[in-house]
């Protein structure tokens, strides 16, 4: 009996130390320097022109269990955040290192004033829609680093193309728990950069073009034109940009250091209601020579990519 308990107590004080252990190590990935970190919120754009609006109301949100200090209860219309322009949330004092641990708490219910509801779409008509969800709590599947010696500007780009579908019954809905976690980048502002530039249609191919940015390799066209999940396509986009019908200009966003390709996607408004349905993606031609499939990032440089679109043969 006594060995018994002796085997028991052993166990149990190794699995005190593991675990105490593990602990520490966590603490031991992050450097001595501290840095005032600054939070901000952008949206990557909508491809539904019928919105005018996407309003959430942003409860808390927490890095490491802490919450930002500065902070407090904030109603966002996310598409007034688009094309680089960001919203300041709060700021907290980090230590250099990664951090992978982060929580947006949304108030679905009520608006920063008490007003209901707190998450809502507001459409071009003026009517507005409440949002329908499952969840108030995003658990970012992202990270980010905090760097030494240098301004940290952390950017949360809230991208409502992923997160927001209309559902068969005609509400808006945000996606599942889990797409909602990845519908969320987290970018160092110091460590990212922009492609922007032109895109000429000569053809008059569409009534709307997106430019979709993608991790070399990741694209997968029979895999990105259908709807995947919640029903969400182009799912695995980086981030996009619908191309100005006016200017046929584009501007892609807050890109982390790596390697990309671009691609181009024609929309048309069949039935002239202004619900554009996908056309096919188009051949875009460099007019600087750029490879589209292999676009070098890094922090120390924006790039503008003009290019010349037609329709695939």
């Amino acid at each position: 009996m006594k060995t018994r308990n002796l085997f028991t107590a052993t166990i149990l004080v190794l699995a005190i130390t593991f675990l105490a252990s593990c602990s520490n190590d966590d603490d031991a990935t992050y450097g001595d320097e501290k840095s005032q970190t600054n939070f901000y919120m952008t949206d990557a754009p909508t491809d539904n022109s019928n919105v005018k609006g996407v309003i959430v109301t942003v409860a808390d949100i927490k890095v490491n269990g802490v919450s930002l200090e500065g902070f407090t209860k904030t109603t966002i219309d996310l598409m007034q955040y688009q094309n680089g322009m960001t919203k300041l949330l709060g700021n907290l004092e980090l230590n250099t290192g990664t951090y992978s641990n982060i929580s947006i708490l949304l108030d679905n219910e009520t608006d920063e004033s008490g007003n209901a509801p707190g998450s809502y779409v507001l459409f071009t008509d003026g009517s507005s829609q409440a949002v329908a969800t499952t969840t108030n709590q995003i658990n970012i599947n992202d990270s980010f680093e905090i760097l030494a010696s240098t301004t940290n500007d952390i950017v949360f780009d809230f991208d409502i193309r992923k997160s927001l579908v209309f559902d068969t019954n005609g509400t808006f809905k945000f996606v599942s728990t889990s797409e909602l976690s990845n519908s969320i980048r987290v970018i160092n502002k110091e460590k990212s950069s922009d492609i922007s530039g032109n895109a000429s249609d000569p053809e008059n191919t569409s009534d709307k073009i997106i430019v979709y940015a993608y991790e070399k390799g990741k694209y997968n066209a029979n895999t990105e034109e259908s709807e995947q999940g919640s029903g969400v396509t182009f799912s695995h986009a980086v981030t996009s940009s619908v191309v100005s019908n006016i200017s046929g200009s584009y501007e892609l966003n807050f890109l982390e250091e790596g390697e990309y390709e671009l691609h181009f996607v024609s929309y048309t408004d069949n039935d002239n209601n202004g619900e554009f349905e996908f056309n096919g993606e188009l051949m875009a031609e460099s007019i600087t020579g750029a490879d589209l499939n292999n676009i070098s990032i890094n922090s120390s440089l924006n790039l503008n990519i003009a290019v010349t679109l037609k329709t695939k043969s």
